[in-house]
């Protein structure tokens, strides 16, 4: 049993030697986790109507709000760095580390107090077209994800940032699944007796989880706790380093909730539509540019450190050309399936066909932007990674702004409906991505960008015509071959689909000498490597 526990443990905190590798086990994770978070969406569309999620969503925004500002703006991004900066100094780092994490931990408490306080006077500010009813269920739940949920979140993104500083993903990407479990279970179990409160006691038993899943990871990396706010100098520099980083949070975070006000404009049911379509677009974005991102920054961070450039340079090209090998096919894919892919998703029973349509159309609207929003979460760790957060904060700061802009004169002057916020959005984050790359060009003192060009213009040429070819077998295939009013049926049609584009797309990548077609060897490589690994763990084991 002893030698059964330990090789589980080797197993579990086995560090990464490779972006790619480190990239696998991220992507794995978050398909599992997306999916469970796909069941949860589906549920909750069949026990509640989009009204009645216009309010579950809605009481997200807030609390949302402040975890962005401290885990993805003064943690994630910046906390790595100087986690490695100082992982060869122990004693050193258990008192900056620690001082940071307590310095959090305080301004989290006194945003939940403030942020309690106030509620009753924010959300009717950033729901003005909802009722006086739901304004008041928004304030209760808010309320209590605030509480329940946050304190919880924040101090296991700390465990997962020391984890993925140490080059070991696997057990912070278990997390977030457990946590997507939990909301389904309590929704399932507890929806007719509490209603719209099940799902909300599932998040906050979810967030619980979060957190004790990830307490083995104290175990496992050198650093031990200490209650003290000491070193306050370095502090200072971790702070200041985050500044811009937080401020691009809170700006995206503006940017968010003025969707959400906009929608409230829109008719009953806006916001659930525009919140789903959102996220089933980030599915790819997740899995490919999400975790090629968070993979990346430790070794980027290496890499620059130790000042090898050209390694630097060479691997910012090769990663972004993987990325956008696998989500330009991914969103042309997107688009023509749209209307299928909401109905498996989000087909619940309460889910009807007009928000089934305007859900499809504002999907589609998404999609444009997935391969540049893929890449986006690539390229801003390139920046983290030599201490800039500066450029992508102003980059930032214009982009959504004309989002916004955009945002408010497509609904407010042209009167679109909710899928023109998607455009607004496509249209921002396209035109922030490219100036990013300009930027970082400029920053570094160039990089192969001719390769870069040729082999994207290929890309989309294989990706375009894989699609023209399938949408014509769908459209065929489309209630005269199969009938599609039943859910089973959709899933058939999809597979189809999926199978002769993907193929597709692989024989006329493989025809026009696409290089990052073999990175789908590497894959099923790495894949067998790690079924390898995990049955000799089992073996011989008494």
């Amino acid at each position: 049993m002893n030698k059964l526990l330990t090789k589980t443990r080797d197993f579990i905190f086995a560090q990464q030697t490779s972006i790619f590798s480190s990239t696998l086990i991220l992507a794995g994770m978050i398909i599992l986790s997306r999916c469970a978070g796909f069941i949860r969406y589906r549920i909750l569309a069949g026990y509640f109507t989009t009204p009645e999620l216009d309010v579950y969503f809605a009481a997200f925004r807030i609390p949302d709000l402040i975890f962005e500002i401290l885990i993805n703006g003064a943690l994630s991004t910046t906390f790595i760095p100087f986690f490695i900066e100082y992982q060869k100094k122990q004693k050193e780092q258990n008192s900056i580390i620690s001082s940071i994490i307590n310095v959090v931990c305080l301004s989290l408490a006194v945003f939940i107090v403030v942020m309690v306080i106030i509620m009753p006077i924010l959300v009717p500010l950033i729901t003005p077209g909802f009722t006086a009813d739901k304004i008041q269920e928004i304030i209760w739940y808010s309320r209590l994800i605030l509480i329940g949920q946050l304190p919880f979140l924040v101090v296991g993104n700390f465990l997962t940032g020391m984890s993925q500083a140490k080059k070991s993903f696997l057990l912070p990407a278990i997390a977030p699944i457990i946590y997507n479990v939990a909301i389904i279970v309590a929704t399932l179990m507890f929806s007719e007796q509490y209603h719209l409160l099940a799902p909300v006691i599932g998040v906050i038993a979810g967030a619980f989880l979060f957190l004790v899943i990830q307490l083995p990871v104290l175990t496992a990396i050198e650093f031990r706790y200490q209650l003290v706010i000491k070193n306050i100098i370095e502090a200072k520099r971790f702070f200041r380093t985050a500044i811009p980083r937080i401020l691009t949070i809170i700006v995206a975070q503006i940017d968010a909730t003025i969707d959400l006000s906009l929608t409230t404009f829109l008719g009953a049911g806006s916001y659930t539509v525009f919140y789903l379509a959102q996220h089933l677009q980030l599915l790819p974005v997740s899995i490919v540019g999400i975790a090629f991102g968070q993979a990346s920054l430790p070794y980027l961070s290496e890499m620059y450190q130790d000042k090898r450039i050209k390694e630097f340079k060479d691997i910012i090209v090769t990663s972004m050309l993987n990325i956008l090998f696998l989500t330009i096919p991914a969103a042309a894919f997107f688009i023509i399936a749209r209307t299928p892919l909401v109905r498996l998703f989000f087909g619940g029973d309460k889910f009807d066909w007009p928000a089934t349509v305007m859900t499809a159309t504002t999907l589609s609207y998404f999609a444009f932007s997935m391969p540049l929003h893929s890449i986006y979460y690539f390229l801003t760790r390139c920046y983290y990674a030599v201490f800039d957060t500066r450029t992508p904060f102003y980059t930032s700061l214009a982009a959504i702004g004309l989002n916004a802009g955009l945002s408010v004169l497509f609904t407010l002057v042209f009167k679109l409906p909710v899928w023109s916020l998607a455009i607004a959005f496509s249209i921002s984050m396209s035109l922030h991505v490219i100036l990013l790359l300009l930027l970082l060009y400029k920053k570094i003192k160039g990089y192969d960008i001719q390769r870069f060009i040729t082999e994207t213009i290929k890309i989309i040429i294989a990706s375009f015509n894989s699609s023209v070819i399938t949408y014509l077998l769908m459209r065929l295939l489309d209630g005269l071959i199969i009938d599609t009013s039943r859910t089973l049926n959709v899933l058939i049609l999809l597979v189809i689909g999926c199978i002769s584009f993907f193929s597709l797309y692989l024989f006329l990548s493989w025809l026009f000498g696409i290089k990052e077609l073999y990175i789908l060897s590497k894959m099923v490589i790495k894949v067998r490597e790690y079924q390898r690994r995990i049955t000799e763990l089992y073996r011989g084991v008494e």
